[in-house]
C-alpha cells in the first residue's frame, strides 16, 4: 500500500478496507513498518520494535472492529505480555510484563495490531518526553521542539503517519498537552472510564488511559473498545448505552458554553493562545451555541498542593516496591534529578497529609462541578503555550516550576476533578505550530464532548492538514 493512500484514511476507515477484502493486515502493517523506518530516526518517537510481533498478529485471520489497523503503545501504563515496560526509566529496562493488562487485551481482542511501544519522560512525570533513558522525542511539525508528555511518542507517531491513533495515559493532561503540541484530537476520558487492572489507580485516580487520534471517530470507536470496567476497579463507569462511536455524527443540540482566556497555574497565555480561545468562541457561537465568558472556581493551588504530595506518595511507593522486589534500595544515581526530587518529597508524606491532599482535590471537583450546573461546556487552552523548545523546561531548574506551568497551566485541573477534556486542533500559531483548544464536559458525559469535536470538526476540518517531516 503507498503510504499516501495510508495516510489519506483514519484508523475506522482501514478497518473497513481491510473488511473489504481491499488491503490486509500485513500490508497495512509492512506500510507503517516502512514509515516508522524513515521519520523514527529524527523523531524517537518509537523506542520498542515490536515489528516482528507484529507480523505474527497481522497473519491471524481479521476479527474485531479495528481488524488489521497498525497500533502503538505507550511504554508506560499498558502492558503486553513478554516485553519490556520501562516507563522512561532505566531502573525498569529489564521489567518484563507477565501478562496483557486489561486495556491491552482489549485493544488485541478489537484487531489491532500491536508492533511497537512509545517513548514517553521517566515514570511519566513530565509534560515534555526527554527521558535520559530513552532519549528526547522531537515534535514533527518542528523537530527543534517538544511533542509534549508524557505520551509524547504517541503523538509524535501519530502526526508523523506512522500510524493513525495510539495508546495513550493522561494524569496531568499526558493526552492533551501531546495532541495539542502535534495537532491531534486527544479527550481525557472521566475518572474510572477505562480500567487500568490490574493495578488499582494511578495517581489517586487522576491518570486515566486513552489514545491521541487524528480523527474524532477513531477516538470514539477506541473508548468504546477501552471502557469495560473488570472487577475489583477501585473507580469504574459502566459502558454508555449508546456507543460513543454513534455520538460524533448526532448533533449536540444548543450548548450552554462558559469561555475563559486565563492561564489557571500561570499568570497569563501566550497572546496567540489568547486569540486561538476568542475565536474558538466566535466559532462555537456561530455554530448557534450560547456562549459566555466565566471564571473557573475553586482553590487552585491548595489543589495543586494536594496532588503534587498524591504524586510524590506514589513515586515513593514505587521505588519501595523496587527496592522490596530486588532486595536493595534505589540509589539517586539510577534515576533522573527530578524524579529523585519527587521520590525525597514523597517520603516525607505522611498518611494524614496525603488524606488532607486527596481532600484538597476533592474539594476543588466539588467547586469546578458548580460551573457545570449553568453551563454545558467549559472552553479554554489546552496549552499556555505552542510547543516549547526541546530542553526549555529543564535547562534551569531553578526556573523549572514556572516554565513548567507556564507551558501547561489548563490541564493537571480536570484530572484532580476527574471530568472528560478534549483538546481540538482548531488553530495554528503564525510559525505554522499547532494550538489546541480544550472542551471539559461534566462529570461521565464524553457524549456531549463527542457530539461537539464532530461538529467542529465538520466545521473546521483538521484531518488533512499534517506535519511537514
Amino acid at each position: 500500500m503507498k503510504f499516501e493512500d495510508y495516510r489519506s484514511h483514519d484508523a475506522v476507515g482501514l478497518a473497513s478496507l481491510v473488511a473489504k477484502c481491499e488491503v490486509s493486515a500485513a500490508e497495512l502493517l509492512e506500510t507503517a513498518v516502512a514509515r516508522m523506518g524513515q521519520v523514527n530516526p529524527a523523531l524517537n518517537a518509537v523506542t520498542l520494535d515490536l515489528a516482528d510481533w507484529g507480523r505474527k498478529e497481522a497473519a491471524k485471520p481479521p476479527s474485531g472492529p479495528l481488524a488489521g489497523v497498525p497500533f502503538l503503545l505507550k511504554d508506560l501504563g499498558a502492558t503486553l505480555a513478554g516485553t519490556v515496560t520501562s516507563s522512561g526509566s532505566a531502573l525498569l529496562k529489564d521489567n518484563v510484563a507477565a501478562a496483557d493488562s486489561a486495556l491491552t487485551t482489549a485493544y488485541r481482542q478489537a484487531g489491532l495490531v500491536i508492533f511497537g511501544k512509545t517513548n514517553t519522560p521517566e515514570y511519566g512525570l513530565m509534560p515534555i518526553t526527554e527521558s535520559t533513558f530513552l532519549g528526547p522525542c522531537r515534535n514533527p511539525w518542528d523537530v527543534s521542539r517538544t511533542p509534549g508528555g508524557s505520551s509524547g511518542g504517541a503523538a509524535s507517531a501519530v502526526a508523523a503517519g506512522i500510524v493513525p491513533a495510539a495508546h495513550a495515559s493522561d494524569g496531568g493532561g499526558s493526552i492533551r498537552t501531546p495532541a495539542s503540541a502535534c495537532g491531534l484530537f486527544g479527550l481525557k476520558p472521566s475518572r474510572g472510564r477505562v480500567s487500568f487492572s490490574p493495578l488499582g489507580e494511578g495517581w489517586g485516580g487522576a491518570s486515566i488511559q486513552h489514545a491521541v487520534t487524528r480523527s474524532v471517530r477513531d477516538s470514539a470507536v477506541l473508548l468504546d473498545i477501552a471502557c469495560r470496567p473488570q472487577p475489583g476497579d477501585p473507580y469504574y463507569l459502566d459502558a454508555p448505552a449508546t456507543p460513543y462511536a454513534q455520538e460524533v455524527g448526532r448533533a449536540p443540540g444548543k450548548l450552554r458554553i462558559g469561555f475563559t482566556t486565563a492561564a489557571l497555574a500561570s499568570d497569563a497565555l501566550d497572546p496567540e493562545c489568547v486569540q486561538a480561545v476568542l475565536d474558538a468562541a466566535r466559532l462555537c457561537e456561530s455554530l448557534g451555541h450560547t456562549v459566555e465568558e466565566v471564571t473557573v472556581p475553586g482553590n487552585l493551588a491548595a489543589m495543586q498542593q494536594g496532588a503534587g504530595d498524591v504524586i510524590a506518595a506514589g513515586v515513593a511507593a514505587t521505588f519501595e516496591a523496587e527496592a522490596e522486589r530486588r532486595g536493595r534500595p534505589v540509589s539517586e544515581d539510577e534515576v533522573e534529578m527530578l524524579t529523585w526530587g519527587m521520590y525525597r518529597r514523597g517520603t516525607g508524606v505522611s498518611g494524614a497529609t496525603y488524606v488532607r491532599g486527596l481532600a484538597a482535590i476533592h474539594a476543588y471537583g466539588r467547586a469546578v462541578a458548580g460551573l457545570f450546573s449553568t453551563y454545558d461546556v467549559l472552553l479554554l487552552s489546552t496549552l499556555g503555550s505552542p510547543a516549547i523548545p526541546i530542553g526549555h523546561l529543564t535547562e534551569d531548574l531553578r526556573a523549572f516550576t514556572e516554565r513548567l506551568f507556564k507551558f501547561m497551566p489548563n490541564t493537571q485541573a480536570f484530572n484532580n476533578t476527574g471530568q472528560p477534556a478534549m483538546t481540538v486542533p482548531l488553530a495554528w500559531s503564525a510559525g505554522g505550530l499547532p494550538i489546541g483548544l480544550q472542551f471539559v464536559g461534566r462529570m461521565a458525559d464524553e457524549a456531549t464532548l463527542f457530539r461537539l469535536a464532530g461538529q467542529l470538526e465538520t466545521a473546521k476540518p483538521w484531518f488533512d492538514r499534517v506535519a511537514p517531516i
